[in-house]
Order: structure tokens, then sequence, then C-alpha cells
């Protein structure tokens, strides 16, 4: 696991441009040996409130709401477009979207700490409304700003929405399945970046109790979402 202090936020020169689909397990086992947990504030001083927290989750395949026994067909998902907002009512998140990679060690690219009110689509995978598993990902907070946009995300319930507006005008809703907490050590990368034949969002940030120590936080919460029917 990489430190906080060691990850670039910078955009990386030779990022991937193939999509996921044709990426498939390299570009999974490149985050999985990188390491997620990288999103996250550089703290001089711990937060005076910390961040809401979901409950820690020991097993990483209970973090997705299994479907029902009826079959459901395969959805249809909409033509490519980058996302340009996320709003999520609940937290009062209402916030733009720049595009992110990764970085030439495999590790996943992240807004910088000076604009950590941004949240950031993670290009290489699906986009929202695509089949597959979009991923956005933003600070819990910052030395220079204080709470970031995804300060709250921890106090997301299932049943909560998130919409997506895309460059297409289009705006694409999802509903929150589950909210999870892991140990960074934990990070459920298949889950998160793994192919599906379903249409869904994955939004991630940082969480647990700060360690002054280590000048990060220990663990990732990820919300598991899907398109709204």
């Amino acid at each position: 696991m990489v430190p906080w202090s060691e990850v670039t936020t910078t955009r990386a020169g030779g990022r991937h441009r193939i999509p996921w689909r044709a990426a498939g397990s390299v570009v999974v086992v490149l985050l999985a040996l990188g390491g997620f947990g990288l999103i996250g504030a550089s703290l001089t001083d711990a937060p005076t409130a910390p961040p809401p927290q979901p409950p820690a989750q020991a097993n990483p395949q209970v973090g997705v709401a299994t479907s029902p026994d009826v079959a459901q067909p395969a959805p249809v998902g909409l033509p490519r477009s980058t996302p340009s907002r996320i709003v999520i009512p609940r937290i009062d998140v209402n916030a733009s979207i720049m595009e992110l990679g990764t970085n030439p060690d495999g590790t996943v690219e992240v807004p910088p700490l000076d604009q950590a009110q941004l949240a950031g689509w993670y290009e290489p995978g699906a986009s929202p409304g695509e089949v597959g598993n979009s991923v956005i990902v933003g600070h819990v907070d910052s030395a220079m700003i204080g709470p970031a946009v995804f300060y709250s995300l921890g106090a997301l319930d299932p049943g909560d929405a998130i919409s997506v507006v895309r460059d297409d005008g289009r705006q694409v809703d999802f509903t929150v399945d589950s909210v999870v907490s892991y140990p960074k050590t934990e990070f459920p990368t298949e889950l998160v970046y793994g192919p599906t034949d379903q249409i869904g969002l994955r939004v991630v940030t940082c969480g647990g109790t700060f360690d002054e120590a280590a000048n990060s936080y220990p663990d990732n919460i990820v919300v598991f979402a899907t398109l709204a029917r």
C-alpha cells in the first residue's frame, strides 16, 4: 500500500486509453497492486469532527445487494458520454466531475488536494449509464479546504438517490444498494472495477478514524448503486 504522501495527484501522461472491456483483468491487477486506498486527505491536523462512517465489512462479497431469484433481462445502456456533475441530495453534494486515469505505477489518479471540492471519474471504465461499473472518486477532506466533496458519503443509506449529469445532456439516476467501509488492505477491487452486465455506479472516498501518525485514513468507504428503475 502506497502512503498518501507518495501519491501523484497530477494527470498521468501514460494513462490507460483502452476501454475497460478490453483492458479486463490487466487493469484490475494494476489497481490491486498499486492499491486504491488513496482517496483521502493529507492533513496537518486531524479533523475536529470525524466524517460519518457506515458499518465495517469483513467479507467484501457481501458489499453488494443481491439480485432476486427471478432472472432479470440484460439492461440496454446508453452510449458513452463523459460525466460532468454528480448530485447526491441526501448529503447536499452537487459537484463538478473531472476525468481521471491511472498513474505510471498503476494507482488510480485522484483530484488535486487544492481541488478537493471536485469529484473524479475513472475514465478507462464505463461512463455513467453505460453497461458496466462507472467509478467516481473524491476526497473526504483536505488541509487546504477542510471537508471535501465526499465528506458525508458514509451517511448514505440504501434507497438514497444519486444522479449523474453527462456531457450529452442526459441525467442518469441511480439508487444506493449498500454503503460499506473496507480496510484499505482489503479493498474490493473486483467489485468496484470488475466487469458486470448491469449498469452500476461506485462512489469511493476515505473512511475510518484519522491516523495522525500515518497522516491518513485507514479505510475506504464504497457506495454501491444501480440504475434507478
